[in-house]
């Protein structure tokens, strides 16, 4: 059950709400959720809300999915200003429909527009745009182990060709009916280390969940398919020698003797929801999370050892995944068995039946979505 769930507070913007003329006939849609992949499925219904310089937030709707027409000098199109999020909705065990922790998702989100010079969405109004979303196109839920994922996001919208903060954005919410993020479910993953190629900067964007920081990683991403690997872990750019995170995931270390190591959120990471997370319910069942430095040094010496037991990563679209392997321009190593280990399984299970309502949310990390 359920249990702590947060109900909905009056939105400052009221939302115009227009049903799609032509939604996907529901035989089509019931016949594409049982072959979900990632990201690919997209529902009926896209949430707006618009913003300019001398009428600040307005003109918010629910309306059909549809594609934008922006002008070839739009700003974000010439000087990237765009951010973005991302967060699911469930079907918990007693039926109601959940979000997981959306406030830290909206409070993240103003931190990005900080980082880009973009106005600031009160975060009244983000949720209010996921929920009313999630509530129109509650049907999209898949039933089982899916979810719909929710994905806000940002963009500069006036046409100007100088440097500086844009006058004009839109926000914009779509919602995705998915499956697993990796194609082989649960199972182990295999990492590739870039030595090459990092990912940001002291002063940066790294904390920040910007488009900039994601097209910067796809070519080491892209060299990690080519060394047969699914994810790529980036180190730190001032040395080239503290891991740092993975592609769009963060990652745990777990020590034979139980304690977790976590690289630190300083500037250069994402502050996951989802680590937040785990490492709270970590430290609640007993277990020591460093939050440190660690090495790629270390990691392979630990690996080998026998010291390391288990790595995992973890975010919204995977959840948590067990790393079973590594690959480096030097050769490769395995942890522990290669195997999803015992701590991995236990904070993975910990933290999704408090998603999905089988225990009790004693965080009140539950937001429940009403009149679905």
């Amino acid at each position: 059950m359920v249990k702590g769930g947060k109900t909905v507070s009056s939105p400052a913007l009221q939302f115009k709400i227009t049903p799609n003329a032509n939604p996907l006939p529901e035989a089509e849609r019931l016949k594409a959720f049982e072959h979900l992949g990632f990201g690919t499925l997209f529902s009926d219904h896209m949430a707006l809300i618009r913003w300019s310089a001398d009428r600040g937030w307005h003109s918010a709707e629910i309306t059909a999915r549809a594609p934008f027409s922006i002008d070839p000098a739009s700003a974000v199109l010439h000087y990237a200003q765009e951010i973005f999020e991302g967060l699911k909705a469930y079907h918990a065990a007693d039926g109601r429909t959940v979000l997981f922790r959306p406030e830290e998702n909206a409070r993240r989100f103003n931190a990005s527009a900080r980082r880009l010079a973009m106005p600031e969405l009160p975060e009244q109004d983000f949720l209010a745009a996921v929920e009313n979303l999630v509530r129109t196109d509650a049907k999209w839920i898949p039933d089982g182990e899916g979810s719909l994922y929710v994905r806000p996001f940002m963009f500069a919208n006036e046409a100007f060709l100088g440097v500086r903060p844009a006058k004009e954005y839109i926000f914009c919410v779509i919602c995705s009916a998915v499956g697993p993020y990796f194609k082989g479910g649960e199972k182990p993953i295999t990492i590739w280390v870039s030595e090459g190629y990092t990912r940001a900067a002291i002063g940066g964007t790294g904390a920040t969940k910007c488009g900039g920081n994601y097209a910067g990683s796809l070519v080491a991403q892209a060299e990690a398919y080519a060394n047969g690997c699914d994810q790529v872990v980036f180190l730190d750019a001032a040395e080239r020698r503290s891991v740092e995170e993975l592609g769009g995931m963060n990652v745990f270390f777990v020590m034979t003797d139980g304690t977790i190591v976590t690289p630190p959120v300083a500037g250069t990471i994402l502050p996951g929801i989802t680590r937040k997370s785990l490492i709270q319910l970590a430290r609640e069942d007993g277990m020591t999370v460093e939050e440190r430095h660690y090495t790629f040094a270390e990691w392979q010496a630990d690996a080998v050892s026998g010291k390391l037991k288990e790595a995992f990563a973890c975010g919204t679209a995977a959840v948590v995944a067990c790393i079973g392997a590594v690959k480096h321009n030097g050769g490769e190593f395995r942890i522990g068995d290669g195997q999803t280990g015992p701590v991995t399984t236990r904070l993975r299970t910990a933290l999704v039946d408090i998603q999905r309502g089988k225990t009790a949310d004693r965080h009140g990390w539950v937001r429940v979505i009403d009149g679905i």
